[in-house]
């Protein structure tokens, strides 16, 4: 069942990074990592379906999504970049694979930290955040989705790293089984998992290298 509904603000949060607050409609539910279709509201892009994820909490009086724009592809996110508050998008069903299973460490890269957003958010809502930790991976500093936030909620047990820039306090350069190895303690039972196809075709193989049982690895492309 597709939903209409209202943007009530739109704003951005890095450089190519919008945030994204719209109406919620009666009885809509959805879990923390889970996304779903939008499409925009006005004739040429109403059948144009892109997967966004929820970053709200499900309890919440609106629903929020955190999206990459890619200006260049001439597509929808591009065409959210002209979209002001009062225009419409158009929700159609809701998915998604990753769902909070227990303490673990997640992986994330650029985009692909969005379904951890909601999760994050219900584990602090429940005092639950325990020693679950969060590997980001960004090109930039300014890209870091949320850092202030992730930074309050794990404080040492979030780890950054940047293959662009070389800053003090950061990792520099990618997620290698010898930074994995690093963080994994034989207590993280869970390894969520979230960005790029190649990045995370890489770290898939660096958890096997390292002898994570596959069957802990929870994922989700996009």
């Amino acid at each position: 069942m597709a939903h209409i509904v209202k943007i009530r603000s739109i704003q951005k949060i890095t450089p190519d990074v919008l945030q994204v607050v719209v109406e919620k409609p009666s009885g809509f539910t959805f879990n923390p990592g889970q996304a779903a279709d939008i499409s925009i509201n006005k004739d040429v892009w109403k059948e144009q379906k892109n997967p966004f994820t929820f970053t709200s909490l499900p309890e919440d009086d609106h629903l929020e999504f955190t999206i990459k724009t890619y200006p260049s592809h001439n597509g929808v996110t591009n065409e959210l970049l002209q979209t002001k508050a009062g225009e419409e998008l158009i929700i159609h069903d809701v998915f998604g694979d990753i769902s909070y299973k227990g303490e673990g460490i997640f992986i994330a890269g650029g985009a692909g930290v969005t379904p951890f957003i909601s999760i994050f958010r219900y584990l602090e809502s429940k005092n639950m955040i325990g020693n679950n930790k969060l590997i980001f991976a960004n090109k930039t500093k300014a890209d870091i989705i949320h850092e202030e936030m992730f930074s309050k909620l794990l404080g040492k047990n979030f780890i950054n790293i940047l293959s662009d820039e070389i800053l003090k306090g950061y990792e520099h350069g990618y997620v290698t089984a010898e930074l994995l190895q690093d963080h994994i303690s034989t207590d993280d039972k869970h390894f969520y998992l979230c960005g790029p196809p190649a990045m995370m075709n890489a770290v898939e193989k660096h958890l096997t290298v390292l002898h994570i049982d596959p069957q802990s690895i929870i994922k989700e492309g996009f």
